[in-house]
């Protein structure tokens, strides 16, 4: 499971890094910009079966976790790639990104249609 887990922390450390914005991890959980929480993840393993999720703040309103403390961390701000990058960054933008470094990560390739 350790493995998984930082499997998909270097995935979107790699996903960062494709935007030029420079992520890593802490002691903390997560991943980080600095000392900014971009993205969570949440794990659960039952019987050899993993279901996940990723939250990779790509363009949202910040301002709501002003009144929670993200992950039971105190004294931690919350960014994004859009604040980070002082533009613009879409979900329809990072997704293909995404997709490409969880592929380098996992060594799998699979094709990604949307949707919608």
């Amino acid at each position: 499971m350790k493995w998984y887990v930082r499997q998909l922390e270097n995935t979107i450390i790699d996903t960062c890094d494709r935007f030029k914005v420079k992520a890593n991890t802490t002691s903390d959980v997560g991943v980080w910009v600095e000392d900014r929480k971009i993205a969570a993840i949440g794990i659960h393993g039952s019987r050899y079966v993993t279901t996940h999720g990723i939250a990779l703040n790509c363009n949202m309103d910040l301002g709501w976790f002003s009144h929670i403390v993200p992950c039971g961390i105190e004294g931690k701000e919350v960014t994004s790639l859009s604040k980070e990058l002082q533009r613009d960054v879409t979900v329809e933008e990072t997704v293909p990104q995404f997709l490409h470094s969880f592929q380098k990560h996992f060594a799998c390739n699979f094709k990604y249609k949307d949707f919608r």
